[in-house]
């Protein structure tokens, strides 16, 4: 059984688990108020169905931590139920439920290295890197004259992702997106 965390060790990205879940802190504030005992508000995200809960904790009171174990794999290909994944260490190949990872397989392209995150031995999530470099398979045309500053449009990348480009990015062209925020951020030289 792994071990407990005091109040005060408590910081954004800790993994808890409560009531056999695996939770990770994503917001906590110790209140002293004026009078009464001080405690800790949080909000904590359920690592398995994504919901969020706010316990309040009192001071001093223990949180079991998280049998969380990342592994580093190589995305390889999707079955229709599952995506597959190959640990580069040991070759192991490792299915993962396409529910479950539902958001995270639109920059799934290939070879790409994720961090899969297993509770108690069972693939839970995976971690995508922060950027991806993908073709874009379609974008409207460049209309000559068209410079609005700041002005953008929709284009569909080879991984299925869909995210918002400048008017002078055309199809075809290799770009990198930062996958936490699904957003362009520059034209990739090839």
């Amino acid at each position: 059984m792994a071990g407990k965390y005091d109040t005060s060790e408590f910081r954004n990205g800790l993994k808890v688990e409560i009531d056999g879940q695996p939770f990770v802190v994503v917001y906590f504030q110790f209140v002293k108020p004026g009078k009464g005992t001080a405690f800790t508000r949080t909000k904590l995200k359920n690592m398995i169905t994504g919901s969020v809960i706010d316990p309040t904790f009192r001071t001093g009171e223990k949180v079991d931590a998280a049998e969380v174990d990342e592994i580093e794999m190589q995305y390889l290909y999707a079955d229709g139920d599952n995506h597959w994944f190959m640990n580069l260490e040991n070759g192991e190949q490792l299915p993962v439920n396409s529910k479950a990872i539902e958001e995270e397989s639109k920059y799934f392209i290939d070879g790409v290295m994720v961090k899969i995150l297993f509770f108690k031995g069972k693939a839970i999530n995976v971690e995508l890197p922060n950027f991806i470099e993908d073709v874009i398979e379609y974008t409207e045309p460049s209309v000559r004259g068209n410079t609005a500053t700041g002005a953008t449009k929709s284009a569909k990348l080879a991984c299925g992702a869909s995210v918002q480009v400048p008017l002078f990015v055309e199809q075809g062209e290799t770009i990198r997106v930062d996958t936490r925020t699904a957003e362009y951020v520059a034209r990739v030289k090839k």
